[in-house]
């Protein structure tokens, strides 16, 4: 399947994902306390593990310096949402951007996709938002919302350099499509829960 087909089956399927029909919620999902929660929170839920090692598989994909860049604008987008959520200021399609970005990241890796770097890092920083104004949102209004924002953003970088050592690791061990192969089913994983 070429590029222009992937393309084009990602764009079906986000249609899919905005139908109102599809629900997802964040928003008072478990405790947002505690840098303990913090750092277990990104990984209690399919869309962040997946999203997250996505940013950074993609990443160590088109090398260069979106090894590094990709996945700081990603976190530091992040963070801007998360005060935009913690403020209260709702960001319309959120939830769907959220897997919205499973699935095309998914997609970006699995065809193996590289854009220019200004391209990337907006892509990833818009879905940055999404998952951060989500969590921003259900955070509490304590301190303890600190303690549990840093272990959140170094579990979110936790799962970057995890996606970054697997693809360097699998491209340089094995084959490239093995790269490909995690991609498409980060994708899969993504159709998944556009329809659940």
């Amino acid at each position: 399947m070429n590029k222009f087909a992937w393309l084009c089956s990602v764009l079906f399927i986000a249609a899919g994902a905005l139908l109102p029909s599809f629900a997802y919620a964040h928003v008072g999902v478990g405790e947002a306390s505690g840098f303990m929660h913090g750092l277990m929170h990104p990984v209690g839920g399919l869309d962040h593990i997946c999203a997250m090692i996505a940013v950074g598989l993609w990443a160590a994909q088109m090398g260069g310096r979106s090894i590094w860049a990709v996945p700081l604008t990603f976190v530091s987008v992040m963070v801007l949402g998360g005060v935009l959520g913690m403020m209260g200021i709702a960001l319309p399609f959120a939830e769907q951007g959220i897997v919205l970005s499973v699935l095309i990241l998914g997609v970006l890796i699995a065809a193996s996709i590289r854009l220019p770097l200004w391209l990337s890092s907006s892509m990833v920083g818009l879905f940055a938002l999404c998952h951060g104004q989500a969590h921003g949102a259900e955070m509490p209004e304590l301190v303890s919302a600190m303690a549990y924002a840093f272990g959140f953003i170094l579990s979110t970088a936790s799962l970057h350099v995890t996606g970054i050592l697997f693809g360097f690791g699998v491209q340089r061990l094995t084959h490239k499509r093995v790269v490909r192969l995690a991609g498409a089913s980060i994708a899969l994983c993504g159709a998944y829960l556009a329809v659940s």
